[in-house]
């Protein structure tokens, strides 16, 4: 087995992942040195760079196994599906050129056909995916995986959904602060008539919506970058899963992806769902694909828009011309 002197690189999509998320990044420095400076005024910089080292964390093996168990909901194998998992994922590493013992293999106790790669050593596997799934087709699914870690999609990922907790935090704050003031000056003007109350309230009411115009006029490039974020990073993600699916038909496995790819499309339709992105407590996983009902906004413009996985006739018409190389 060649083990190639290169075991990660970034590709572009991690790149851009990583770019995409520079506003949000900013805007919680920002906030993280506010708050730093008023809890800590004689060593603010302390709380800025304390946190700018908490990145770093995405690699640590104790905090990674807590981010399985606790957001992730995963579990380690048992002796029988250790015994299952590991012979595949020699075989899946020995064909890449990368060193299998760098990460570690978890199982979420899912009927769903799905696996999963996060922060930078987790690979998890449906327990369903497990026990129906042929070697061949598991392997697939492994080798999709491994490629998220490899070319850098499931760290990257990780680190900017970390970096911009505390500038959505902060947004979230504001919207619910502003629908309060609303809320509330609306009920007063509508107890109070035409009252004095009445009077005061629409005053309120005007002035807080002055002041929300003109922040959204004077920060409109903030806004405007925070508000399509989503939408481009969801872009990236979807090129990030048919990067993933080449890794693993580079490698010999397009087939058998391909038919985990036509099975995952046969249970969509049997149950009624379709793909569509799947957010865990500290960021996105890098997963093959996820189901949730097809009603509602899902089934527009705008779930397929914010939908972090290709459609299955995208993936399987970028698999075709591995498909015809057998």
């Amino acid at each position: 087995m060649h083990l190639a002197k290169r075991q990660r690189s970034v590709d572009v999509t991690a790149m851009v992942q990583l770019l995409l998320q520079l506003p949000s990044f900013l805007a919680s420095l920002v906030v993280v040195a506010v708050l730093s400076q008023l809890l800590l005024p004689d060593m603010g910089w302390l709380g800025g760079l304390l946190w700018l080292a908490s990145g770093a964390m995405a690699f640590h093996r104790p905090t990674e196994r807590a981010l399985a168990r606790h957001l992730l909901n995963l579990r380690h194998p048992t002796p029988q599906e250790l015994s299952r998992l590991e012979p595949l994922w020699r075989a899946v590493t020995a064909r890449t050129g990368v060193e299998g013992r760098a990460y570690e293999l978890w199982i979420e106790d899912s009927d769903h056909l799905n696996a999963l790669a996060a922060a930078g050593h987790i690979v998890g596997v449906t327990r369903f995916s497990l026990e129906r799934l042929s070697d061949g087709q598991l392997a697939a699914i492994l080798a999709h995986e491994l490629g998220h870690h490899v070319r850098g999609h499931a760290w990257s990922s990780l680190l900017g959904q970390w970096y911009a907790v505390p500038g959505r935090l902060v947004w979230a704050a504001a919207r619910k602060l502003i629908r309060l003031v609303t809320a509330t000056a609306t009920a007063t003007a509508t107890v109070a008539g035409h009252g004095r109350m009445g009077f005061w309230a629409a005053v309120l009411l005007l002035v807080a919506g002055a002041a929300v115009l003109l922040v959204a006029l004077e920060c409109w490039y903030v806004i405007l970058t925070l508000a399509a974020a989503p939408y481009l990073l969801a872009a990236v993600t979807r090129r990030a899963e048919v990067r993933a699916d080449h890794h693993a038909a580079a490698a010999g496995f397009g087939p058998m992806l391909a038919e985990v790819l036509h099975m995952m499309q046969a249970a969509d339709r049997d149950s009624g769902s379709v793909t569509a992105s799947a957010l865990s407590g500290c960021g996105k996983t890098a997963a093959m694909g996820t189901r949730t009902p097809a009603r509602g906004l899902r089934q527009g413009l705008l779930g397929k828009l914010l939908s972090s996985h290709p459609d299955y006739h995208t993936r399987l018409h970028h698999l075709a011309p591995y498909l015809k190389q057998r």
